[in-house]
């Protein structure tokens, strides 16, 4: 995943710390991907290089609160 991330920041010419701050305020703010369809194409090329084959559904379950 590293890897994944660290080759995006370079296409992007960004430094790893941009990207991360980037992906985790739009996180945060429940706002939309932060990329566009030709960066996330990229991003499927360099996974594939790199042979990660992880999705969001492997991610550790965080529990929220339920308003109710």
């Amino acid at each position: 995943m590293l890897k994944v991330l660290k080759g995006l920041a370079e296409h992007l010419d960004i430094s790893m710390a941009e990207l991360v701050e980037g992906i985790t305020l739009h996180a945060l703010e429940g706002k939309a991907p932060p990329f566009s369809p030709t960066v996330l194409e990229k991003i499927e090329m360099l996974k594939q290089v790199y042979d990660l084959d992880l999705t969001s559904e492997d991610a550790h379950k965080i529990g929220e609160a339920e308003d109710e």
